[in-house]
């Protein structure tokens, strides 16, 4: 052995010890950059999760409205997807016995397959354009401020004339939130034709606006709303944000409201029209079963308002009860509202026109702010005039300027209008329809709901497409609450319309019935009795928030901060655990790396 060296067994006993001394002391440079490493991972997870949470709290805070809105589910017809879908058509001036002249078989059988009231009753007055606007956004007409077809505002200093759309179609003149805003401020896209209204430009524009066609063939009306249908859906192939489907649409019909001004409502050629507008409807429907959109789609009918026989016979001279030289302006029609020159001359007046209604048929007499029926909700608004004479159902207020009714008794001229609205919306003959089918009106076929008014359209038919409404007048929502099944027997008791003159050559009027066809049983004519307070009220908005809902609203507070401190708390575990299993891959490689050495 040489000097100075040692013996080769403790050479490799030292190489050993010195081995597994240096697996113990910690590696200065893989030391810093492991720490180094686990700093960074951990700062890229929590930047990673924080930025996820502000997301999913961003997102949180754009849905949180919409958790109030009622449960909607996509449904398929087997070749597309349909978010929640209405066609809401309005009849204009269809009046609820039309149903039993057995004229209506489509629309006859679509009763029998939907839920509907008895009939629905419009709003004060009732006239087409404050009940189109109603039946949109839930308000009385005092509250959405078209108080008639014409009126004067003393604010704006202006004329409200329904037949000049230059004039009328200004967003000044309509002060609610129409469904169209609603629907397209929840990103449900909408489609509106020739609704009363739509061309005003409030406030967001539906998707697909049509404009007013007074003749449009019917035929078009169902091409136009199929054609909607027809578009791709946002899960479809050829999907475009520039035509979207509309997830609702509207669409107005005139002409039962035209041929009952022209001919009157028992007339042959109201049936005549009343017939085709069923047509109408039919091919609607054969067009939605041909496309397997019967149990996809839901249909709201609804009308405005009905309709009364005039005559010569029920005309009502103001000028010779009143002198008209004191007058400024004359309001609505057939109803008149009075705006004296001076207004000291409204008290004279209304006790000359009460005085003379005690003694004289035809009319009655209101002011707005003393005596006005506190159904109506006609008084809280200025554009109302301050003094009213309101002819009885049937008849009508008329001025010699327009019509000497002496000079055509004597005559024997026809009063035109031979059919007129506008009257007391409680009366019989004022009396519209509401029918709805489809899968937000999961009801049996022929389902029968309590009577209600118009105001309730808005929210059900909101409810129908999943949107949240607006305050408004109404109460009613989905799901409808049926109280039995129509009988479809004939009605025991038709309201009874006044006599024309001269009399009618329609070959059959209205007592032409059949069981399968008749929309329900009318009840007895009621009496209008007058239980109203001297002074309205004004009208309650009604949000349909209770204080079971604020306080519910307190407690989906909290629980969104749980959600949120949990997702921080799951963050943190989910970046510990994963820097957990890469160290342990990363020590565990190292030393394999040392054994292979």
């Amino acid at each position: 052995m040489e000097e100075g060296h040692k013996d080769s067994s403790d050479s490799a006993a030292s190489s050993d010890i010195d081995r597994l001394r240096l697996k113990e002391l910690p590696q200065p440079v893989q030391g810093r950059s492991s720490r180094l490493w686990k700093l960074t991972a951990i700062h890229i997870v929590i930047v990673i999760a924080f930025v996820g949470l502000l997301l999913g709290a961003y997102k949180a805070s754009r849905t949180h409205k919409s958790e109030v809105r009622p449960q909607s589910d996509t449904l398929t017809n087997g070749s597309s997807i349909f978010a929640p879908t209405t066609i809401l058509i309005s009849l204009d001036g269809f009046r609820a016995d039309f149903l039993h002249r057995n004229i209506t078989p489509s629309l006859s059988a679509f009763v029998q397959t939907g839920v509907s009231p008895e009939y629905m009753s419009p709003s004060f007055p009732s006239v087409t354009f404050p009940n189109h606007f109603t039946l949109v956004t839930g308000l009385y007409p005092e509250a959405h401020g078209v108080v008639g077809n014409s009126f004067w505002d003393p604010e704006l200093k202006e004329d409200f004339f329904y037949t000049d759309p230059a004039r009328s179609m200004q967003p000044k003149w309509w002060n609610g939130e129409p469904i169209w805003v609603t629907a397209e401020e929840q990103d449900v896209r909408a489609a509106i034709h020739m609704w009363p209204g739509s061309e005003a430009h409030i406030g967001i524009e539906p998707t697909f606006v049509d404009k007013y066609k007074g003749h449009e063939l019917l035929a078009n009306k169902v091409d136009r709303i199929l054609g909607l249908l027809d578009l791709p859906g946002p899960f479809d192939k050829g999907a475009s944000s520039d035509a979207p489907r509309p997830q609702l649409i509207a669409a107005y019909v005139p002409d039962v409201d035209r041929d009952g001004h022209l001919y009157g409502p028992n007339s042959t050629e109201i049936r005549s029209t009343i017939s085709s507008v069923d047509t109408m409807l039919g091919q609607l429907f054969s067009g939605l079963e041909q496309r397997n959109l019967t149990d996809i789609v839901n249909i709201v009918i609804v009308s405005d308002h009905g309709m009364a026989t005039t005559s010569t016979s029920r005309l009502v001279q103001l000028d010779d009860i009143i002198d008209m030289s004191v007058i400024e302006r004359t309001d609505g029609w057939p109803l008149y509202g009075l705006r004296p020159k001076d207004e000291s001359d409204i008290e004279p007046l209304y006790n000359k026109l009460k005085q003379e209604a005690a003694s004289m048929s035809g009319f009655d007499v209101y002011l707005r702010d003393r005596d006005m029926p506190e159904r109506y909700h006609f008084s809280q608004n200025d554009r109302i005039a301050p003094l009213w004479v309101i002819p009885w159902t049937g008849w009508a207020i008329v001025v010699k300027e327009e019509f000497n009714v002496e000079e055509a008794k004597k005559s024997g001229q026809v009063y035109h209008p031979r059919g007129v609205h506008g009257y007391d919306h409680e009366h019989p003959l004022m009396r519209a329809i509401f029918v709805a089918r489809g899968p937000a009106f999961p009801h049996t076929p022929g389902s029968k709901v309590d009577v209600f008014q118009n105001i309730e359209v808005y929210n059900l038919v909101c409810d129908s497409v999943g949107v949240v409404p607006k305050p408004n007048n109404g109460t009613l929502r989905l799901p409808l609450k049926p109280i039995g099944l129509h009988d479809f027997m004939p009605p025991s008791d038709m309201p009874e319309d006044m006599p024309e003159d001269p009399p009618s050559t329609s070959n059959g009027t209205s007592t032409e019935v059949v069981e399968t066809t008749s929309l329900l049983t009318q009840v007895s004519r009621p009496m209008i009795i007058a239980t109203d307070a001297p002074v309205p009220t004004r009208p309650v908005i009604h949000d349909d928030v209770s204080q079971e809902d604020e306080d519910n609203n307190g407690k989906d507070t909290n629980l969104w901060w749980d959600w949120v401190m949990g997702k921080l708390d799951g963050a943190k575990d989910w970046a510990t655990g994963l820097y957990d299993t890469v160290s342990d891959k990363i020590s565990g490689a190292a030393t394999e790396s040392g054994n292979n050495e």
